[in-house]
């Protein structure tokens, strides 16, 4: 995993962090490392330990680390070859679009030059508001990508547009800008040459036993 592409994985606080466990399983079964960086309202949701035990790195939470020498931000934004933000609230997406920089997340994404990735989920109304929408625009003029929201059940109640895309759907777009090079690693990636190798055999079989 030592050559495996780094990505930065931002969480933040939406009810949809539960599901930066799974993601992170998912990255790096697809063949990338994987460093979680956690706002404060992100804890809310989900424990740092956790994800640090699914990313086996160390998972950030604070703009100033005294443990290490190097700027923390500068650090981070500089190795990742993607600052993927999952999921990527109102407030994270009004920060980047109007250059704020309070926290370790907001830091590293006006510090970094790899590419960047957002995975929206809020309320259907938070989604649809024009300043939202504005902000998104701004945004991908910049070159930001976007993966979803999806239409599902929200916490708010409503089934609409909002919810947070599946680990599967981000891994993909994921992919899509920093591809990787190799095989994948993960369990998952080990089980798949054996399923599809089967049907090949019978089906090259069957016009010998006509004959």
């Amino acid at each position: 995993m030592t050559n495996a592409p780094e990505i930065v994985l931002g969480v933040t606080g939406s009810i949809g962090a539960y599901k930066a466990g799974d993601l992170v399983r998912h990255l790096r079964d697809a063949g990338y490392g994987v460093t979680c960086v956690l706002t404060h309202r992100a804890t809310k949701f989900m424990t740092p330990v956790s994800l640090q035990a699914l990313s086996d790195r160390k998972v950030y939470t604070d703009l100033f680390d005294l443990e290490g020498p190097h700027i923390l931000h500068t650090t981070l934004a500089d190795h990742a070859r993607v600052v993927l933000v999952a999921p990527a609230t109102a407030n994270i997406i009004a920060k980047f679009a109007n250059g704020l920089a309070d926290d370790l997340l907001s830091c590293i994404l006006l510090a970094t030059r790899a590419k960047i990735l957002f995975a929206p989920a809020m309320n259907v109304h938070m989604w649809q508001h024009p300043t939202v929408q504005r902000n998104v625009t701004t945004l991908k003029r910049l070159g930001v990508r976007f993966v979803g929201p999806d239409v599902g059940k929200l916490a708010c109640g409503y089934e609409a547009i909002g919810h947070l895309s599946e680990p599967e759907e981000i891994v993909r777009a994921v992919k899509q800008l920093v591809p990787v090079v190799g095989a994948p690693t993960g369990p998952a990636a080990a089980a798949t040459p054996k399923a599809k190798s089967r049907p090949a055999r019978r089906a090259a079989k069957r016009p010998t036993r006509k004959r």
